[in-house]
């Protein structure tokens, strides 16, 4: 059963998050356990506010600006319900109706675009390290804004995705299992596949399965990471993978069938990703503008793809996991489903129907998710503005 409101603030009471005010949110590995503990409860505490009708507003003016350097629509629109759910307005960027398709600076753009924002949240996910590195300047250059005093506040930044993590995705995921198990303590020992599987496309980013492997075992889930030879994830990633699970007491482990992540697994997570490898390769032929370099390697990518076709999620594999057809199957949406979106794909039609409401509300947390990272970020004290945004009762629409 979900806690009530009073439970959420009397936990939250208890949490250190001091640390995320004023900052920003680009890896949930740059936050401490406490930190993220408090997104959580702040999360449902603005879902509980929604749900009751209550405004959640606290500011009456100011912006939220959104960056997308790829196609997006789940965070695209999370992001921008979430600024809404706080009073935001949001302005998205087109780096092709702005100067930077001039040569604008980072520094510059950034500066120009913080006068009266609030929070700037940027999904860079493309390049190995281009992402990371743009956040990053991106963030330095409102601080030193701030501090010659040619801002009067310093905006936060949000990652919307970076080419390392997904946070607001696997935040999102975490609140998903926490309303599903009836708690955060309750996820403690159950096993996870996280899994690779098949698309008849190349490119797709890391750091949705890097965000799971490094954030899961720090609440003590079992992670099992599973792919194909040649597959593999940023080394640094899988590191901190290990370490998390061997502070918390959980185990992480590696192989190379799905059927082995599958078996006996409470939660499974399928989805494609390009090899490491081959991205830092796509990574120089880009800073070379070598394009036909970068044709030759998706061919070869699209062919090394096209014969590890079996690694699609069927219900005779989902038969093999802890609860059979019952047991949770997690995306980040949207898939290759097979016969559907694509001639084979990364699952199985009939096991994403089976399973299709659930990803659905796995996604209906991402705004709630955003929300509370803003929150954080912006209130100094959480758990008395949310006392107060209770007391108010202002409501949220006018339902008569």
């Amino acid at each position: 059963m979900a806690k009530n409101f009073n439970e959420i603030l009397e936990s939250l009471s208890g949490l250190d998050y001091s640390g995320m005010y004023n900052s920003d949110f680009l890896h949930t590995w740059d936050r401490t356990t406490d930190e993220l503990k408090a997104l959580y409860e702040t999360a449902a505490a603005i879902r509980n506010l929604r749900e009751r009708n209550i405004s959640s507003r606290i500011f009456d003016s100011g912006l939220a600006v959104s960056l997308f350097r790829d196609n997006s629509t789940r965070t695209r629109f999370s992001f921008s319900k979430g600024s809404n759910l706080l009073g935001l307005e949001l302005q998205d960027l087109d780096e092709k109706k702005s100067q930077i398709a001039h040569g604008e600076t980072v520094r510059e753009t950034a500066t120009m675009i913080s006068f009266m924002a609030d929070v700037i949240g940027i999904r860079d996910d493309m390049y190995i390290g281009a992402g990371d590195a743009y956040m990053a300047e991106v963030s330095e250059s409102v601080q030193q804004a701030y501090a010659d005093g040619v801002l009067d506040h310093r905006p936060t930044l949000i990652s919307l995705q970076s080419d390392s993590d997904h946070p607001t995705q696997s935040s999102a995921d975490m609140l998903y299992l926490i309303e599903e198990f009836g708690g955060l303590e309750n996820l403690k020992g159950k096993k996870v596949a996280v899994t690779w599987a098949y698309s008849p496309s190349y490119g797709k980013p890391l750091s949705c399965p890097q965000s799971l492997i490094s954030l899961l075992p720090r609440f003590g889930m079992d992670v099992t990471l599973a792919h194909p030879e040649g597959y593999d994830l940023m080394p640094e990633v899988v590191e901190k993978a290990k370490a998390y699970a061997a502070e918390s007491g959980a185990t992480f482990k590696q192989v190379n069938t799905m059927a082995e992540a599958f078996e006996g697994a409470d939660i499974v997570i399928p989805k494609s990703w390009a090899p490491f490898a081959a991205m830092e390769q796509r990574t120089k032929l880009y800073a070379a503008g070598d394009d036909a370099g970068i044709a030759a390697l998706e061919k070869e990518l699209l062919a090394q793809n096209a014969t590890h076709k079996d690694w699609v999620s069927t219900r005779e594999l989902m038969a093999t996991t802890a609860n059979g057809q019952d047991t949770i199957f997690m995306h980040p949406l949207p898939a290759d489903i097979s016969g559907v979106s694509c001639e084979n794909g990364e699952v199985m039609a009939d096991v994403f129907e089976d399973h299709r409401i659930g990803m659905y509300k796995e996604a209906s947390y991402k705004p709630y998710a955003i929300a509370a990272m803003m929150f954080l970020q912006k209130v100094k004290n959480p758990v008395e503005t949310l006392r107060a945004l209770e007391a108010a009762a202002t409501p949220r629409w006018n339902q008569q």
